[in-house]
This record gives C-alpha cells, sequence and structure tokens, in this order.
C-alpha cells in the first residue's frame, strides 16, 4: 500500500488549510473504500502529518491535530500540501523542517502536489525552479516577484511537471484531487468520484475566474504613467508606438521596461485591461457584444472574439450567457 502524507503546517495557515485537508482526505478515503466494494485493496494509507502537536484557527474556532510529526514518516509516496498564507519569508525553523523533509521525500521517490496558495511552500523548496507552476490568480504578481525562476502559469487550473503538481485557486483544488485519482486509481474511480463529490471534470483552465487588476506592484514611474494612460483610454486602439514617444522612450526600450515591471508586453496588457472591461459590461448590463465591443476599442468582431477567448478561454457569448442575469 502507498503511503499519502497531507501536510498541516504550523505557521501560515488559514480555513482554506482546513478545507484542503479535509477535502483530500474524504475524496482519497472515498476511492479507498471504493476499491474495497469492488473487491481491490485499497491503494493508500492517509496521515495528517506536521511539527506542531495542534494547530488553532481563527481563535481557537478549529483545532487541528496532526497524527504524526514528519520526522517519523521516513518514507512516503504522495505529498499534499494544503492553502498556505502566502508570505515573503521561510526562513523560521519549523517552515525550514518541513522544506527540509519535502525536499527529502522528492529525493526519495515521492510525489509532491500544493493546493492554492500551498505553491508558496512548494516554490519555497526550491523544487519549482525552472518548472511550470500555477496558483490563485490573486497571487500572481507575488509569486512572481518572490520567485522569478518559477514558469507561473495561473491561467493552468493544473499543472503537472516531474512528479510535481499544483492548481489554481480555491475550491478548484477538488479538481486536482480528481485528477490525481485518475492518476494513481482509474478514470472510472475518478468519474465516480467526481460525480458524488459534484466536481467538474477535466476542467483545465482558471481563466474565466481572473479579474484583472493591473500589475503594478513596482517601481518604473514611466511604466506606471503608461498603464494608467492605457486603463483611461479604453476605447481607443492605442499605437505602442506612439505611446513609448509620447513618454520619451525608445519603442525597444519601452517594451523591454514594460515586461520587466509588468509581466506582459504592452500589447498583452492593453488586451487584458480592454477584456476585463468587457467582461464587466456583460456581467452587468444587456448591452450587444459589438456595442461592448466598440466601447473598449474593437472594431473588428472576429479579433475581439479571439482575443476574448485568448484571455478567459470562453467566447464573449458564452461568458456573457453564463454571468449575466437580466433582472425582471
Amino acid at each position: 500500500m502507498k503511503h499519502l502524507t497531507l501536510l498541516l503546517p504550523s505557521k501560515q495557515h488559514n480555513l482554506s488549510t482546513v478545507t484542503c485537508i479535509i477535502g483530500a482526505y474524504e475524496i482519497f478515503e472515498f476511492a479507498n473504500a471504493y476499491y474495497r466494494r469492488i473487491g481491490r485493496e485499497p491503494l493508500f494509507s492517509i496521515q495528517l502529518a506536521g511539527i506542531s502537536e495542534q494547530v488553532e484557527l481563527k481563535n481557537g474556532m478549529f483545532t487541528v491535530k496532526p497524527e504524526i510529526h514528519i520526522s517519523r514518516v521516513d518514507k512516503t509516496n504522495l505529498i499534499i500540501i494544503p492553502s498556505y498564507n502566502p508570505v515573503l519569508y521561510f526562513d523560521d525553523a519549523e517552515t525550514q523542517q518541513l522544506l527540509d523533509w519535502i525536499k527529502l521525500q522528492y529525493r526519495k521517490g515521492a510525489e509532491v502536489a500544493s493546493l492554492c496558495s500551498g505553491a508558496f511552500l512548494l516554490a519555497a523548496s526550491g523544487l519549482l525552479d525552472g518548472k511550470s507552476c500555477s496558483t490563485h490568480w490573486k497571487h500572481t504578481e507575488t509569486f512572481r516577484k518572490v520567485f522569478p525562476k518559477i514558469n507561473l502559469r495561473t491561467d493552468n487550473l493544473i499543472t503537472d511537471e516531474s512528479g510535481i503538481y499544483t492548481n489554481g485557486g480555491a475550491y478548484s483544488f477538488l479538481n486536482l484531487m480528481v485528477y490525481l485519482v485518475e492518476k494513481y486509481y482509474d478514470r472510472q474511480t475518478a468519474i465516480l468520484c467526481a460525480k458524488v463529490f459534484q466536481i467538474e471534470m477535466d476542467r483545465n483552465v482558471q481563466s474565466e475566474f481572473v479579474i484583472f487588476t493591473g500589475q503594478k506592484q513596482h517601481d518604473d514611474e514611466i511604466i506606471q504613467k503608461a498603464q494608467t494612460y492605457i486603463e483611461q483610454h479604453l476605447e481607443e486602439k492605442i499605437s505602442i508606438t506612439d505611446l513609448a514617444s509620447k513618454f520619451n522612450v525608445g519603442r525597444r526600450n519601452f517594451d523591454r521596461r514594460f515586461i520587466k515591471a509588468t509581466g506582459n508586453t504592452p500589447i498583452e496588457y492593453s488586451q487584458r485591461v480592454k477584456i476585463e472591461a468587457a467582461k464587466k459590461a456583460f456581467e452587468t448590463n444587456r448591452k450587444t457584444i459589438n456595442e461592448v465591443m466598440y466601447e473598449v476599442g474593437y472594431s473588428d468582431t472576429k479579433a475581439f472574439r479571439e482575443v476574448f477567448r485568448k484571455v478567459t478561454g470562453m467566447s464573449p457569448l458564452e461568458y456573457k450567457g453564463k454571468y449575466y442575469k437580466a433582472v425582471i
């Protein structure tokens, strides 16, 4: 029988930490129970492991006690890291003990999955360097700033690389659990878990949920002014060359500085701003696709559809149909 370790961080935990632990535990226990019902041996023994004897959340509203100290887990096959409050430091003794243990187990052959912002703890181990990773879209700027060696792909709901799995935000961790059930058990068990726990199968993007608020955690004042200009002139088809000239910067240098500051090219940034405005319009009023398209500076329906789908993973019509409800 394989061993699954659910980690309980002693620090930087939140209510989502408990949610992730409970959800993962329940789904894998259900998969084990299903295997027993059909006459097969369950695949995993599951343990909640940590460093502290117990962890309290919300002033003691919830108390979680690990079943075992991580030092007593000599070898495990799958480690699940739950949601973790994003922090910029990981040098306290308890966190270092967790990180050293994760790295040791990975070297011994364990696979590792991080859920939502648990990617911050996984990233601090160095195991994600040079690899792809996802996390909650709202942490994009902070994550890129702290971990520049990692290929952050927040449009992806799930990443799977070299025995390391990550997933997007919040309750989408359930999609990763179903993905792992299929990988370790089989497709039929995964489908059953999806049906019983009412989780959408094979969902692989979180693009439609992203709320683009601009990427301004940087110190380049010229680029910040350019971002503001783009945001205040939604209805215009902005020439990036003219925009660079407006701020007395050469086009090549402007592009380089923009990418360094925001992670996007100026064109990509303009597209994200315009599409975010279009999304809000579709969510809140009866305007037609064309009316919204013109308001955000597009005159070519095909181009607007292509950019909208690229950013959200859906067509404008699909998005409006899903998120707009007329008030009668």
